[in-house]
């Protein structure tokens, strides 16, 4: 029977005892201390994988360059990107490697992006930037700047980019007529047997190219620094430096 006080006509007024006030207290305070604990469990995966609290990659492109090399195919940047490796000591990430590593390493999320990639599809552009943005995380502490090839390849992946991570500090585009990369193109599936290296697939994919990184060049009309792309190695490596340098002696 409930313990309480009573009425002026004898009757009992029934309140809750002591004893189920202290039961309440003790539920509250043990799904507290439940909850705080899953929320630091979380916060630390969230972190190792560069989700701060803010949602923001901790890393501060203005101490750490980061570089966007872009440029259709054919155009050379994965040989320029080599020579700034070897001078610089950037750290290289390529959206194609991550995916094809992370394909490999026998993850959950592996399973699913072979599952797309079977089917044809494309993959989504959340998992591409979670991708990037982990690798980078991963690799903030000691780089001395990033390049990020061939990515954004659309004008909502850069949105995303500098939302989820950090703003761009300088894009870097290779640029070359449609028909000087055909005629590359071209020449690399002579030695190279590549089935979409013909001339009638070599003008599509260099069509979405150029379509799409239109869009992605018009958003960043003051980082932006394009490079005649049909000049010898030496001479667009030289154009290059002008551009990093400066970065690097800060």
């Amino acid at each position: 029977m409930l313990s309480g006080d009573c009425y002026s006509d004898g009757s009992l007024m029934k309140t809750h005892s002591i004893e189920e006030k202290l039961l309440k207290c003790k539920c509250s305070c043990v799904f507290l201390f439940i909850f705080v604990s899953w929320l630091k469990l979380y916060s630390a995966q969230w972190e190792r994988r560069g989700i701060s609290n803010t949602g923001k990659a901790p890393i501060d492109s203005t101490k750490t360059p980061i570089v966007w090399i872009l440029g259709g195919p054919g155009s050379g940047k994965g040989t320029q990107c080599d020579k700034i490796i070897a001078k610089y000591g950037f750290t290289h990430l390529s959206t194609g490697d991550l995916l094809r590593a992370e394909v490999q390493s026998g993850s959950d999320r592996a399973k699913t992006l072979t599952a797309i990639m079977e089917r044809g599809e494309l993959v989504p552009n959340d998992v591409v930037l979670d991708l990037l943005k982990e690798a980078m995380v991963a690799k903030a502490d000691k780089a001395k700047g990033f390049l990020i090839d061939g990515y954004p390849r659309e004008k909502s992946q850069g949105e995303a980019f500098e939302s989820a991570i950090a703003p761009v500090t300088v894009i870097i585009y290779f640029e070359a007529s449609s028909e000087t990369l055909t005629k590359r193109l071209l020449g690399r599936a002579l030695s190279s047997g590549r089935a979409d290296d013909n001339e009638e697939t070599i003008k599509l994919r260099l069509k979405t190219f150029l379509d799409n990184n239109d869009q992605v060049l018009a958003q960043y009309p003051n980082k932006l620094k394009r490079i005649n792309a049909e000049d010898t190695v030496d001479s667009i490596f030289s154009q290059v430096e002008q551009i990093l340098d400066p970065l690097v002696t800060k």
